[in-house]
């Protein structure tokens, strides 16, 4: 699986749609609007950055949450060093990025410097004046429990549970639980019942809460602090 690059076609010339699982990168409606939604206020962000705060992520896409998160960051005074790790089994070209963050300017002065550091599989590179970025490629079902680090919020951002069932499986959810911090968060588009029950099996309390343009809910969970 490793050096295989996302397989795309284009709908309205605008929005990428992966022919691996037929499903898109974004919402169709708005897909800065939805990564605010979902992955920052569903993280409690950026009221919680501070100190050395790490990311992680399942699916990396066009790196649209990156620089959602990146612009907030910056916008917050850069409280801290904020660290984005994400686990990706098929990074998009870069020319194929470039052409779908076009149509995202708010985060242009971001997705510039994003496509002059991308070397997905490298190791962590330092974004200039930005995160240290490290975008781990392989099956995640391997990569993350053999992870050496914890996150403080997780951005599950896999395509829909029911074109990429391997990214929502109880044994990753639970991976990703085991390598989330005392008091750490997690927050998806998906409100799909077995992924709700995974996350509980994990560890997380898990919580159902209103969803972004077309999807009624979401899902946002947590695990407890240490005693």
């Amino acid at each position: 699986m490793t050096n295989q690059t996302a397989k795309l076609d284009w709908r309205d010339g605008r929005v990428p749609i992966s022919t691996q699982f037929d499903d898109p990168y974004y919402s169709l409606d708005n897909g800065l609007a939805e990564t605010r939604h979902v992955f920052l206020d569903g993280n409690d962000l950026p009221a919680r950055f501070g100190g050395t705060f790490q990311i992680a992520e399942l699916g990396f896409g066009t790196g649209l949450n990156l620089l959602v998160t990146w612009a907030l960051w910056d916008q917050a005074g850069r409280p801290g060093q904020l660290q984005f790790t994400s686990f990706e089994a098929f990074p998009m070209a870069k020319e194929d990025m470039r052409t779908a963050l076009a149509h995202f300017p708010e985060v242009a002065e971001y997705a510039d410097v994003l496509l002059d550091h991308w070397s997905p599989g490298d190791g962590a590179t330092q974004l200039p004046d930005g995160p240290l970025l490290d975008v781990i490629v392989g099956d995640a079902r391997e990569t993350v429990p053999a992870w050496n680090a914890s996150a403080d919020a997780w951005f599950l951002d896999g395509f829909s549970p029911a074109k990429n069932p391997e990214l929502w499986g109880a044994d990753l959810l639970r991976a990703v639980g085991e390598h989330t911090k005392p008091g750490g968060t997690a927050a998806t588009y998906s409100a799909a019942g077995h992924v709700r029950q995974s996350l509980t099996t994990a560890g997380f309390t898990v919580t159902r809460t209103p969803g972004y343009g077309r999807k009624r809910h979401m899902t946002r969970a947590r695990i407890d602090d240490a005693e």
